[in-house]
Parts: C-alpha cells; structure tokens; sequence
C-alpha cells in the first residue's frame, strides 16, 4: 500500500502537512505514517538533568502525536502508523524513508513566513535528488479550505 510520510512538531506549518497528508491518503486509498521528532539535547552537564528534559521532550512528542492521530480519525477514519524517534532530524527522516513500505511522498511544512525550516531547507535543496520517493512541501500560508480543495 502507499504510504505518505508526514512530520510533526508542535508548529503550525506541521498541523498544515498533517491536514494534507491526511487528506491525500484518503482520497488515493492510502496509509498514512506520522514521525513526530524529539531533537538530541546538547550536552548537560549533569546527566541525569539530561535524562530528564530528552524524556520530557520525547513525553511531549508523544502526547501530539497521539492527539493529532486522535483527530485525524475523528475527521478522516484513517488510522496512521505513529513513530516518535530521538536524533538529528534529517537523519532520522531519512532513517524512516528507508523503512516505510511502498512510500508515496515524504510532506512537510513550511513556514508561512521567513525560512522555510531545517527539513524543508535540506530535504528540498540538499538530499532533493537522491530520495527514494517525491517531497511535498506545503506552504504554511494555507487555509485549511485551501488545503482540502489542494489535496
């Protein structure tokens, strides 16, 4: 089945691919895979100050992704993979791209103003021509009529 791969954080551009992502498997009869990230904390020198904001972190991913998946089904019936992983963006994106089955397209979010952000930023430009599937990249000035005429 085809798969489309969406990241999440807590910003708006993110809840913007989410509702596109969403509304593109549903009407291609596809899966739907959420990735919410938990960046690397730079080095603490206590480690077990560092143990507990990482674990903080990856509470707070999963508390949104597991509301946002709640609410995809209320709205859409489609019930994603869920996948909260601890590293470097890029590379985790990456890592997950390699693993989802019969993936369609990875979908993110830019920002509605200013730069674009990190995934988008590398994934567009750096890595553009040597991923295995299309990057949709959803402009964070979207409505969410316009999202759902788009997709």
């Amino acid at each position: 089945m085809r798969t489309y791969l969406v990241v999440i954080d807590e910003t708006d551009e993110a809840s913007i691919a989410l509702r596109f992502a969403s509304r593109r498997a549903m009407k291609t009869n596809s899966a739907l895979h959420i990735l919410a990230l938990v960046e690397s904390e730079g080095f603490v020198a206590w480690g077990g100050v560092q143990a507990t904001l990482e674990e903080e972190s990856k509470s707070r991913a999963e508390a949104l992704v597991s509301s946002a998946a709640g609410t995809l089904f209320d709205e859409t019936g489609i019930r994603p993979s869920i996948t909260v992983k601890q590293g470097k963006g890029p590379k985790v994106v990456r890592e997950m791209m390699d693993e989802v089955d019969g993936l369609a397209a990875l979908v993110l979010g830019a920002a509605a103003t200013g730069a674009p952000g990190p995934l988008v930023s590398h994934f567009a430009a750096t890595e553009a021509g040597s991923l295995p599937c299309p990057v949709m990249v959803v402009p964070g000035s979207l409505t969410k009529e316009e999202i759902d005429r788009l997709s």
